[in-house]
């Protein structure tokens, strides 16, 4: 990626987007941002202090993607792409608003296309997820290692999956059609902060986080058996693969990020549980969903063509997000009880 190029990136006041915002800002480049601010925030994009990490007024666009003839304008004298904009959220929501996130995701990823296909830009960046992958492949507690060709014949689980599924098609008939250089980066499952830990709509890391901390106050109930997998990916990580797609990735096809062990949902419990430092005995829920039951990546395309592999231990990510969380608690409890110290 050439120096100083005018970049745009929707969802940028996401966990991953933000964290991708500063890499950007501090390498030179100027970066747009496009988001609606439902579960991003614009004190993600804030330094320490006051000061924010892009001009708000001049490169901030809070837009709604999803309506056509609102943003097209900003991708003007863009060089690249990252879009990450979806709806999703913790397994509770995903399963509760399948037809709402369907229908939101296809709208904002088709219209975001249809907005770079009329320009000339150098990369376009789309992020996919892991859910996309069949169900028939994630139906046992051992974990197989996904391949990137494996997402057909297609077979996802949840509403949320295919929707991001019909971007990564959608996204491959922009390379073919307009020649814009495309990149497709599919992820597993993501964590770290700046995160959303809402009980409604926080994913699985953040919220037992959340649960541990609030602890004795809040049971520290975990969803399902606890014997469901995941291959949890740090948002550090993600950025690395994310710029490294730029240089690396363009014009060559899917690249999943992912680690190649998954790890058992009890597991993470038990982390937590060990970094929080109680003495916490965690309850587990069945009749909660637990989604597929494992997963993890094949993740050699990702380091032939990118060099890439995830470097932050899970015990380390867990605890960088634990005390992330615990900061961001205190600071809301001193917002919402000030101290008198007249």
């Amino acid at each position: 990626m050439e120096d100083h190029s005018n970049i745009l990136v929707t969802g940028g006041a996401g966990m991953i987007g933000s964290n991708l915002v500063r890499r950007l800002v501090s390498q030179g480049h100027t970066v747009k941002v496009i988001d609606n601010l439902w579960r991003g925030s614009l004190e993600n994009l804030r330094n320490e202090g006051d000061a924010f990490v892009i001009d708000i007024e001049k490169d901030f666009y809070k837009h709604d993607l999803r309506v056509v003839g609102s943003f097209e304008h900003l991708f003007d004298e863009i060089d690249y792409v990252f879009h990450l904009a979806d709806v999703v959220a913790g397994i509770g929501f995903v399963f509760s608003h399948e037809q709402k996130i369907f229908r939101d995701n296809i709208l904002i990823n088709s219209n975001t296309i249809n907005s770079v296909s009329n320009r000339q830009i150098k990369g376009f960046i789309y992020v996919g997820t892991a859910c996309s992958y069949p169900e028939s492949m994630q139906n046992s507690f051992t974990a197989q290692l996904l391949h990137e060709d494996d997402v057909y014949p297609a077979q996802p689980e949840s509403a949320y999956g295919w929707s991001k599924l019909m971007g990564e098609y959608e996204t491959s008939l922009l390379g073919e059609e307009s020649n814009t250089p495309i990149s497709i980066l599919r992820l597993h499952n993501v964590y770290g902060s700046p995160c959303d830990y809402d009980p409604l709509t926080g994913q699985v890391i953040p919220s037992l986080i959340r649960k541990a901390i609030n602890y004795p106050e809040e049971e520290f109930i975990v969803w399902g058996t606890g014997e469901q997998s995941r291959a949890f990916l740090h948002v550090d990580d993600v950025v690395d693969g994310l710029l490294l797609a730029v240089e690396k990735g363009l014009g060559q096809g899917v690249i999943q990020l992912g680690p190649d062990f998954s790890t058992p949902i009890r597991k993470i419990a038990e982390i937590v549980v060990q970094v929080s430092g109680k003495k916490i005995d965690p309850k587990f829920d069945a009749s909660k969903p637990e989604g597929d039951k494992s997963r993890a990546a094949d993740f050699s395309r990702a380091r032939a063509i990118l060099d890439w592999e995830p470097k932050i231990k899970l015990i380390e990510g867990i605890e960088r997000v634990y005390r992330w969380i615990e900061h961001d608690l205190e600071e809301r409890s001193r917002e919402k009880f000030p101290t008198n110290n007249s």
